[in-house]
């Protein structure tokens, strides 16, 4: 079974596409999609093993084989190589997907110095030099291209997460800055917000916070959490022709939850929404094996 995408056959034939964090989670089903509708990849991660893994199942699902680069983002004279490498090997880039990233739920006065910066670099100026390097070693000198930012459900405030939700909204000022300096090489760049999506990523909290996530639907005026290709596919939007007066925006992919106010509770959802089950590869988190 092929992945079950909404956009047309060979949308991005003929198109170079950088993905970030493409190992697992949510990077991992933008890569499936994005082959689907056959891109040429290149995966950008810290662990080879994990790149390998989905390099292997896109290739087995397309018969392509993504070419996968290893680095810390945070890095900026690695990632300079790298973009350079992927450049040589698979063409100019018309494409990227700024996935990569990570944090940890701990309250403010527990998150160390050395702790806050570490999520900041990775959220941001991870994020930062990815873009610059393949603006400036591509997308300014081969036609432009598309650029899509990860961001989070961080615009009323990040509770448990408040380092990454401060690199999240200036991650949000990049995206509206660069849309605005890099438009004159027809480069747009965009960003996504999701609230709270059933990934991997999910399984790697701690008990207590796996307790809290469970608990999530009911903040939702959905009364559901998202899934991956709900993601995916407003990636794959964004990056498309479709979307080719659409620069410095975030799309918010959150079920509401971002909206409304404490002072008015939700009403009960009767009936909720059905879930879009695009990734054919899907697996949901271990903590929702149970419901």
């Amino acid at each position: 079974m092929p992945y079950r995408s909404i956009f047309y056959d060979q949308l991005f034939a003929g198109q170079h596409i950088l993905v970030t964090g493409g190992g697992s989670g949510i990077g991992r089903c933008i890569a499936h999609e994005l082959a689907a509708l056959g891109a040429t990849l290149s995966l950008l991660g810290r662990k080879k093993e994990k790149l390998e893994t989905v390099a292997a199942e896109i290739q087995q699902d397309t018969g392509k084989l993504p070419l996968i680069y290893c680095c810390d983002i945070r890095e900026e004279a690695t990632v300079q190589e790298q973009v350079k490498l992927m450049i040589e090997q698979q063409g100019p880039l018309h494409g990227l997907m700024n996935n990569a990233g990570g944090q940890y739920p701990a309250p403010l006065e527990k998150i160390s110095a050395k702790g806050f910066d570490a999520v900041v670099r990775t959220n941001l100026l991870g994020g930062f030099i990815v873009a610059r390097e393949v603006f400036t070693q591509s997308m300014s000198i081969h036609g432009g291209g598309n650029i899509v930012n990860m961001l989070a459900d961080m615009h009323n405030g990040m509770p448990t997460m408040g380092h990454s939700g401060a690199a999240r909204a200036g991650m949000e000022n990049f995206t509206k800055t660069a849309a605005i300096e890099w438009a004159h090489a027809n480069v747009r760049v965009n960003a996504i917000a999701p609230g709270w999506i059933m990934s991997s990523g999910m399984d790697t909290y701690d008990q207590a916070f796996k307790s809290i996530i469970k608990g999530f639907k009911t903040a939702s005026p959905m009364s559901r959490l998202g899934n991956e290709a709900e993601v995916s596919a407003a990636v794959c939007f964004l990056l498309s022709p479709g979307a080719a007066f659409i620069n410095g925006v975030t799309l918010r992919i959150d079920g509401g939850a971002s909206l409304g106010n404490r002072a008015f509770p939700l009403q009960e959802t009767t009936q909720p929404s059905k879930i879009f089950e695009g990734f054919h590869r899907a697996k949901a988190p271990k903590i929702f094996s149970d419901q």
